[in-house]
């Protein structure tokens, strides 16, 4: 069985509205309805939505009910940070006793993610166990240092930029989870900002995590300019 964890309960402070980004409308729909929809039309056998406390009521009704989603089996709230909402959803579907082979982590501010990258990905995790999509970079990378300069180039042939899904063998990342949320105070204290998911198996497990090549249009909605390409890219896809 594959489940998936859509996260929805980000504030998004850069995009400077008042209305969460995965909720602005993008061609009239909200921004989330796009990633729900994708996982609907997949393969994915059931979805939990992990979103903010207030807004548990406005999923269920204006987007689960509203647009007929079917394999959303539980609308969770989220945690103070990403990394709380990803273990919240985890819980939440071992707490369906189901037998889960692969879980897909999404972030719901990504509407472009479809079906095919989906099932690309399920068949690497199946073979991996860990797996993230992304794609490599176009522009030329610096490192800094302390002070602003540049302290090295890395090659630009084995530098990506990763996106969602990320996806996982489901004991594997609930067990990272897990540790994760045991060392925690001992993880910020040393100054790791924990960004994404494979950075929680790279950490907690040995497992190596394989990059799955996905397409330049899978953006994260972060600043209003997102939005602007968004629309391009839609009008784009509907032609």
């Amino acid at each position: 069985m594959t489940a998936a964890i859509v996260l929805a309960a980000g504030q998004g402070k850069r995009m400077g509205t008042r209305t969460a980004k995965q909720f602005l409308l993008l061609d009239g729909k909200p921004v989330l309805y796009y990633a729900l929809n994708a996982f609907e039309q997949s393969e994915v056998d059931m979805v939990v939505l992990v979103t903010g406390k207030d807004e548990i009521e406005y999923c269920r009704k204006e987007i689960v009910d509203a647009y007929g989603f079917k394999k959303i089996c539980a609308v969770v709230p989220g945690g103070k940070e990403r990394y709380h909402s990803v273990a919240c959803g985890l819980q939440a579907l071992k707490e369906k006793d189901a037998d889960i082979d692969v879980v897909l982590i999404h972030d719901g501010a990504r509407p472009f993610v479809t079906a095919d990258m989906i099932h690309k990905l399920i068949g690497e995790t199946l073979v991996h166990a860990a797996c993230v999509i992304g794609t490599p970079v176009k522009d030329t990378i610096k490192i800094a240092d302390e002070d602003g300069f540049c302290a090295q180039t890395p090659s630009r042939s084995k530098v990506w930029a990763v996106q969602t899904p990320q996806s996982f063998d489901f004991e594997l990342v609930h067990g990272a989870y897990g540790a994760l949320l045991d060392k925690e105070k001992e993880i910020l204290d040393r100054g790791i900002q924990i960004t994404d998911d494979a950075m929680v198996v790279e950490y907690m497990t040995e497992r190596k995590v394989k990059l799955v090549e996905g397409d330049y249009t899978n953006i994260k909605l972060t600043t209003p300019e997102d939005l602007v390409i968004s629309e391009a890219f839609l009008k784009k896809i509907k032609k």
